[in-house]
């Protein structure tokens, strides 16, 4: 239904081809299945409900996709069904995956793969597939490999080159993986590779999603993450008092909700546009090297980027992750609006992890908050009902020649325990 409308990124996941496309023939899915009679064909119902969390994950609406492919799930459960349940855990799989629940995702997976096994074995290759792209985005590089290695024997035997294809694709890219891994800091792609393993590793421990996890997940993770923190050079501190120019926050706010609805794109859950004339005069007539060389000690250059963000719908968060090294030294994210309803008893925050536990910081509008963007594990939490949050990012480099190239090589990514 939707399949000429998704592709894949450079990290193996499915993405709009055109997002204006893919949503609105969502909304018209949408509108097929409120037009079904009560008592219409399930098949009809599951294969709707199907189509349309997928193309919501797609979109990156994690939330509106858990929904309809659970229901396409029970309704394939209901009908015994079992080689449409197999394929809906699959795409469930992802979703959970997508929305940086590992846990589910994992269950939903090995699941599939002993259904697909037992009773389908034409289904085999799939779930290997997607077994096998899990496995490696949880940084479990050798059991990724075998998985696919094995989902390509099966598909080069059906004869599908459009699957042998996919399968190749993602083979390659787990072999890329296991050549950094195992020479860390050879050449320039090391710390792009580095940040992406440890995002992995982070994302198959913990999650921002769901803070009540928190105390719990954080006695498996805490070695690893002091020995990642203990190479930090700004740790994160929450600025309440820098008195910005109103007037110049508020333009670059105004600036900031144009940009998002002209050319806003969705990157890894949030939204992001490009900073314009307001960012500009902003860094032009703030000090921003001196806020951060003030606070953290560390001497810095003038911002060398900038990018607008944002949150605005129920649930959306920021799974935590590690920025790749060329961002810089230091980070500075500053609120421009945090509108918040008066009922919601959810607050979105940004969260960092650090060797002592979670720490969680409730910007307002005109508060910031500068870290080491590129060794601290930070994301946000899901916002709540009525709320949007507009930030906007800078990144700074050191002025001392003891920048971080040679990092990656003394730090060693944790793929157990």
């Amino acid at each position: 239904m939707l399949q000429h409308l998704i592709t894949q990124d450079a990290g193996l996941r499915m993405v709009p081809t055109d997002r204006g496309r893919l949503a609105t023939a969502v909304g018209r899915l949408q509108d097929d299945l409120r037009a079904l009679p009560e008592d219409a064909d399930p098949v009809r119902t599951r294969a709707l409900t199907r189509w349309i969390g997928v193309g919501q994950m797609c979109l990156g609406q994690h939330e509106e996709a858990l929904t309809f492919l659970r229901q396409s799930l029970d309704l394939a459960a209901a009908s015994g069904n079992t080689r449409a349940v197999v394929a809906t855990s699959l795409n469930l799989g992802d979703a959970h995956r997508y929305a940086g629940d590992m846990r589910a995702a994992e269950a939903l997976y090995r699941g599939a793969l002993g259904t697909a096994r037992s009773q389908h074995p034409e289904l085999v290759d799939f779930a290997l597939q997607h077994t096998g792209k899990y496995l490696m985005e949880r940084g479990d590089l050798a059991g990724a490999e075998a998985h696919l290695r094995e989902a390509l024997r099966l598909r080069i035997a059906k004869g599908d080159t459009g699957l042998i294809g996919s399968t190749q694709a993602a083979l390659s890219r787990v072999e890329l993986l296991i050549d950094h891994a195992a020479t860390p800091g050879a050449g320039d792609t090391a710390p792009r590779q580095w940040s992406g393993q440890w995002t992995s590793w982070l994302r198959s421990h913990t999650t921002a999603r769901t803070p009540d996890r928190w105390a719990e997940d954080f006695p498996a993770i805490r070695g690893a993450v002091r020995g990642l923190t203990a190479h930090q050079r700004v740790h994160p501190r929450h600025l309440r008092d820098q008195l910005f120019p109103a007037e110049l926050i508020t333009a670059m706010a105004q600036e900031a909700e144009a940009a998002l609805t002209a050319d806003g794109y969705l990157h890894n859950g949030k939204w992001n546009a490009a900073v314009g004339d307001a960012a500009n005069r902003f860094a032009g007539q703030v000090d921003l090297a001196a806020v951060v060389t003030e606070s953290t000690g560390l001497e810095v250059e003038q911002p060398h980027n900038g990018v607008y963000i944002a949150y605005l719908e129920e649930g959306q968060f920021l799974d935590f992750h590690v920025d790749e090294f060329g961002f810089g030294e230091a980070n500075l994210i500053l609120c421009l609006k945090h509108e918040r309803s008066v009922a919601g008893l959810t607050v979105s925050t940004t969260v960092f992890i650090g060797a002592d536990g979670y720490r969680a910081c409730d910007l307002a509008a005109g508060e910031c908050v500068v870290f080491d963007g590129a060794i601290t594990p930070h994301g946000r939490t899901p916002l709540g009902a009525g709320e949007r949050v507009v930030l906007i990012s800078f990144g700074f480099r050191a002025r001392d020649v003891a920048r971080r190239s040679a990092a990656p090589g003394r730090t060693c990514v944790p793929w157990s325990g």
